[in-house]
Order: structure tokens, then sequence, then C-alpha cells
């Protein structure tokens, strides 16, 4: 009996807030479960991933996000079904352009603005932290 393989995508962002000393960004959360990630999604049919990451940080975040540079894709791999996935996520800087962390969706209990170095001691996934770190040396790097 072999197992099939299957490979999947998602797209979400790091949305920030403030200067480069004080910088803050959007955690979701599941308090019990203990989840912290970042917001991230499923392509919709004839989506592209930016077009995903957008949407589906709007609906996790309750923010209006408009999005920024490329960050970084982590790859990891899960079993589901039976088989095998591995999975790529790729993540966009974004910012606020409106809306309200608390007209998050039903996904999680809670998503909140936390400073830079609070979600890295929060984020529950090592990809994560990744993401978060390389962040935040675009938004500090000199120009």
């Amino acid at each position: 009996m072999s197992r099939h393989v299957r490979d999947a995508v998602s797209a979400g962002g790091v949305v920030f807030r403030g200067q480069p000393d004080a910088l803050e960004l959007v955690l979701c959360g599941r308090q019990r479960e203990q989840l912290w990630v970042l917001p991230k999604g499923t392509p919709d049919p004839g989506e592209s991933l930016e077009e995903t990451a957008v949407r589906e940080v709007q609906e996790e975040t309750g923010l209006v996000v408009h999005i920024g540079q490329p960050i970084k894709v982590i790859d990891y791999w899960f079993s589901a079904d039976g088989g095998r996935v591995h999975k790529r996520v790729h993540h966009w800087l974004m910012h606020p352009a409106g809306g309200n962390v608390a007209d998050h969706d039903h996904e999680f209990d809670v998503v909140e603005w936390v400073s830079f170095p609070e979600a890295l001691r929060r984020l529950t996934y090592p990809g994560e932290r990744a993401v978060v770190e390389a962040a935040a040396g675009l938004l500090v790097a000199p120009p």
C-alpha cells in the first residue's frame, strides 16, 4: 500500500504598523489550543496568490490591508487523508488601511497587535518565526 503525496499552497502576510523602533504586527490565536499564527489561507479557484493573501488576511484579521513586497515562502510536510502533504505558504508585507481586529472572522478566538519581539515569543511554528524575522529585517533595513 503506497501513500499518496500531494502539494498544497496558501498565502498570507505580516500586517505591520509603527516606526522601525516600535513596530507591531497582527497575530491570530486560538486560546484553547494555545495556538498563535500569522493570517493565511487557501486560494479560491482563479485567484492569484497575492489576491488570496489580501482576502485571507482581511477575513482573518478584520483589517483592510494593502499588500507590499514578498517576504518569504516557507514549506513543510504533514499527514492528511491517508497521505502526505507538502505545503508552501507565501507571505507578503502588508499595512493596514482601515478596519478593526475586533471584526475578525470566527476562525480565531482573538486577533491582536503585538510587538515583533512578543510575536517571536508567541508564534507556535518555527517557520512563521522565520517569516517575522525576515519581515523585521526588511522593515528596518536602510533604503
